[in-house]
């Protein structure tokens, strides 16, 4: 049985597979037969699985009841927040779970309790979980314009809910084990972006992970699809899902232009080019044949609500990540260090050592000629001997790792170098516990595989900067305003981004917009 959704025709009743086992008593029973056994026995259990979403109508394998669903998501959730801060001021979680409420309220499965969180990350994310839990960043939120926007983002969500996306993942996953079980091989499902942020190492939670990840791009077009067709039931105009696209894409475009390595957001439409084609047509789709009124367009409540929202790091934002992580602010790099080992530090360089265990020395070398990463290992290192050399692609930032003997101690070194801007770090292990070489290269190698560019407001100077929504004059102008800014870095492209205006426009008089104080 191929690891895909069943087309209708396919999706037999379990007495069909039951037919076949009795079939089987007339064959010889040989080997042949109690495999053909086996693999009817696991048809038995597949088929017997087939049921139709409860969103499009079309049937899938499933294998768990929807009870089993919300027992997942309950104890999923429970991971989500031991490992991630919530945002608790009590008018915007109320009026986020108000909006949250109307869109399910008109989606495929409203019986859900579904149950909308907000999450105290500066990055621009959304995920749900099964059986109704709804999360979004306090990152994303301070993006969006209007409450369409918003109401866009959450039926994304709830389109994922609704279809059962998670579920058949897992279900796809398990099918996947059995065959390798039967048939002897394995088949990997790979999803996501390709670009994995803070947020997806930090949350507890493997369905969350998942979520923050992102589904395909056959799934995010179907959720995207379902959102357009709940916000327009719900009053809100269905446009407002490529209005979010854009926004996201801009905030992709102005993270390329300064190659910082800041996170994109996860599947939560990062699968769809700017002009893509079948979502412009699926939500031109849906505008057409929906009868129901665009209602929902009056923004002050959420104007209200936003005013007042925290942009960047917080205070509360800071404690999500219990590991050993350092930030080194005046070179803009972070990565975390093996649990309990002591970091001392230098203008450009930072040690983490552990007592008979190993060190980690990383030091920042300008750039002077552009050569690949393993050329500069063996021509400004002298390193000629590398072992289990490897190239390294993390975060949007290259380099290169390698075991080496150290000329000094004669021991085994992890070695390795990444370029971040103009400079190229310099990673040296030292493994001292020649008992265990193995283990302390593995952790040295994973710290290596956290180095990334601190993400533009992640770390918290101690003064919470916040918006506040104005009515723009005949003369505004994004370049004159942002002079006056609190933003530290590229505070006008950060003004425009969170307007909708990048990275060219000027909103007109008296239009709301949104500065930092």
């Amino acid at each position: 049985m191929q690891n895909q959704e069943l087309q209708p025709k396919h999706c037999k009743q379990p007495g069909d597979a039951m037919k076949t086992l009795l079939d089987l008593h007339s064959v010889r029973f040989n080997a042949r037969a109690i495999a053909l056994a086996m693999i009817a026995g696991s048809a038995l259990l597949f088929l017997s699985s087939c049921s139709v979403n409860p969103a499009t109508g079309a049937p899938n394998i499933v294998l768990m009841t929807e009870n089993r669903e919300k027992e997942i998501g309950k104890e999923e959730h429970e991971k989500v927040a031991a490992s991630q801060a919530f945002y608790e001021e009590e008018a915007l979680v109320a009026y986020v779970r108000e909006v949250g409420a109307r869109v399910a309220a008109v989606s495929d499965r409203p019986n859900l309790e579904y149950q909308f969180f907000i999450i105290d990350s500066p990055d621009i994310n959304a995920f749900a979980l099964p059986g109704g839990y709804v999360y979004v960043n306090r990152g994303l939120l301070t993006f969006m314009n209007t409450e369409a926007q918003l109401a866009a983002v959450i039926a994304h969500e709830i389109g994922h809910i609704t279809a059962r996306h998670a579920v058949q993942q897992q279900a796809r996953g398990a099918l996947a084990k059995t065959a390798a079980t039967v048939g002897g091989f394995v088949t990997a499902v790979a999803t996501g972006s390709g670009y994995v942020g803070s947020q997806i190492s930090q949350v507890a939670s493997i369905w969350a992970q998942t979520g923050l990840s992102g589904f395909g791009r056959e799934h995010e077009l179907e959720a995207d699809s379902l959102g357009a067709e709940y916000i327009a039931k719900a009053g809100y105009d269905p446009i407002a899902v490529i209005d979010v696209v854009t926004v996201l894409k801009n905030q992709e475009d102005f993270n390329r232009k300064i190659s910082s390595g800041n996170q994109s957001y996860h599947g939560l439409f990062a699968t769809h080019p700017r002009n893509d084609t079948r979502l412009q047509e699926a939500i031109a789709s849906v505008a057409n044949l929906s009868d129901n009124e665009i209602t929902m367009t009056d923004n002050t409540a959420f104007r209200e609500k936003i005013d007042g929202l925290i942009i960047g790091a917080s205070q509360g934002s800071q404690t999500q990540d219990n590991r050993n992580r350092y930030y080194q602010t005046l070179l803009g790099y972070t990565l975390v260090f093996p649990d309990g080992w002591a970091v001392t530090e230098t203008t450009t360089t930072v040690t983490a050592s552990n007592e008979g265990i190993g060190t980690m020395r990383i030091e920042a070398q300008r750039l002077q000629a552009n050569i690949e990463p393993r050329v500069f290992i063996r021509d400004n290192l002298g390193i000629t001997n590398l072992q289990k050399s490897e190239a390294l692609e993390q975060y949007r930032l290259v380099g290169h790792t390698g075991l080496a003997p150290s000329a000094e101690t004669g021991r085994m070194e992890r070695i390795a170098v990444i370029y971040l801007g103009p400079r190229a770090f310099v990673f040296r292990g030292d493994i001292q516990n020649s008992s265990a070489t193995d283990e302390v290269d593995a952790s040295l190698l994973e710290t290596v595989r956290t180095f990334r560019a601190i993400q533009n407001g992640e770390t918290f100077s101690g003064n919470e900067l916040k918006i506040k929504f104005v009515q723009a004059s005949e003369f505004f102008d994004f370049a004159v305003v942002s002079q006056q800014s609190k933003l530290a870095n590229y505070p006008e492209d950060t003004l425009r981004l969170l307007n909708g205006y990048y990275p060219i426009g000027t909103p007109k008089a008296g239009e709301w917009v949104k500065l930092i104080e």
